[in-house]
């Protein structure tokens, strides 16, 4: 796969995943525009999440079945026609059912991942995924700036037609750029929303890495959603703008995540998930020095927060390598279980850290983290400590029978 389609995937990463994350900065302006409440407003942000969360099951699957540049075309031009309608919507309601479907049908960015690993070698695979991740977090912090800036210029219509029009102009582009490909699937469409379930029975490979994702997402969602309470609360007494301008932090994971995508390809994804997971345990500990306030707690937020974007993202890097090299035929359908249950660990995840917070504050917070991602690293040991010596006539579960795909290390 050339540089060239590299980019024009990451691009449509960046697009499809900023169309989730830029309601966030512009719902007050959304209150302000349609003269409801700001709870009202917040409905818009929901409506997107639930909407994207609906379309990695119901959608997804069908990656598998459709051709990757038919079923990108439709996508993203559904999505540009949403946003249009949202821009447009003349009360709220019209505007929460516009978003969710802007969220069910912007899920590109879970589309390419597959067509991708398709398209490139397998030595090369790593690297390109954590390039498309990069993307979807430039997508991610840039939808964030540039809506709530161009909200404040303009009004809250604004950053919905210019999204429309940047989806519209990607599928164009997509319909020309990428390559005819063969559906891997003729399953019908309700055994396709089944297969998720049951390749999560027959494949432990895909078990492993939405356990090892679920639990560090889980840690990863828990102190982002404490944040904001830590940082407005009396030990910094800091307005929600903080904990804003501490996200960009995260921006670091934009140059991070290809280079574990490289280091995925020479040495697997077992060494770098091991990595990962020992950073987010020392990421804890760093966080955990936050409590105490001040210049030097800041700091520790700070690098506890690079760290464990980096570690989390990073990890998500190697745990899609290991998915898309089970079974080239179903990555759409692998993906569609991966991502359910690293969103699932991340909303579970934030429902425990506010429970955990409001019982034993930040440094409960800090230790439920490492208590997620010790789940992880214990499995993860474990599992090595049965590859080196497996019993007699057993294949190690690290080795993927009838794949196509080398051992896991």
């Amino acid at each position: 796969m050339s540089r060239r389609m590299v980019l024009i995937l990451t691009i449509t990463c960046a697009v499809a995943v900023g169309n989730i994350y830029f309601p966030q900065s512009i719902a007050p302006l959304v209150a302000d525009g349609l003269h409801v409440s700001a709870d009202s407003a917040a409905l818009v942000v929901t409506a997107t999440q639930v909407g994207y969360t609906a379309g990695i099951v119901l959608l997804v699957p069908l990656g598998d079945r459709i051709p990757h540049r038919t079923f990108l075309v439709v996508l993203l031009s559904l999505t540009g026609l949403a946003l249009l309608a949202a821009g447009c919507a003349p009360a709220l309601p019209p505007l929460v059912a516009a978003s969710a479907l802007v969220g069910l049908t912007t899920v590109a960015a879970q589309i390419v991942g597959p067509l991708a690993a398709g398209l490139v070698a397998a030595d090369r695979r790593g690297a390109v995924i954590g390039t498309l991740l990069s993307g979807s977090t430039g997508g991610m912090l840039l939808a964030r700036t540039f809506s709530g800036t161009l909200g404040e210029w303009l009004d809250w219509r604004a950053p919905y037609l210019v999204a429309a029009v940047l989806a519209l102009l990607v599928a164009t582009v997509l319909a020309f750029a990428v390559p005819a490909t063969a559906p891997g699937s003729r399953q019908s469409y309700p055994a396709l929303l089944a297969e998720p379930l049951r390749l999560l029975r027959t494949e432990p490979q895909l078990r492993r890495s939405c356990l090892y994702q679920a639990t560090v997402f889980a840690g990863f969602s828990a102190v982002w959603t404490c944040l904001a309470f830590l940082l407005t609360g009396p030990a910094y007494g800091l307005g929600a703008q903080a904990v804003g301008m501490l996200a960009l932090v995260g921006a670091a994971t934009m140059f991070c995540t290809p280079l574990a995508g490289r280091l995925v390809d020479r040495r697997g994804p077992d060494p770098v998930n091991l990595v990962c997971m020992l950073g987010v345990l020392v990421s804890a500990v760093i966080l955990a020095a936050g409590a105490r306030g001040g210049t030097l707690g800041l700091a520790a937020l700070t690098v506890g927060t690079l760290l464990l974007d980096v570690a989390m993202q990073s990890g998500m890097v190697a745990n899609q390598a290991r998915v898309y090299a089970l079974r080239p035929d179903a990555r759409s359908r692998l993906n569609t279980a991966y991502m359910t249950c690293a969103y699932l660990g991340g909303s579970a995840g934030s429902w425990l850290g506010v429970q955990v917070w409001s019982r034993a504050g930040w440094w409960g917070v800090c230790a439920l983290v490492t208590v997620l991602t010790g789940i992880a690293l214990v499995r993860h040991l474990a599992l090595r400590r049965s590859q080196e010596s497996p019993p007699r006539g057993e294949i190690p579960e690290g080795r993927v029978v009838g794949s196509g795909s080398a051992p896991a290390p």
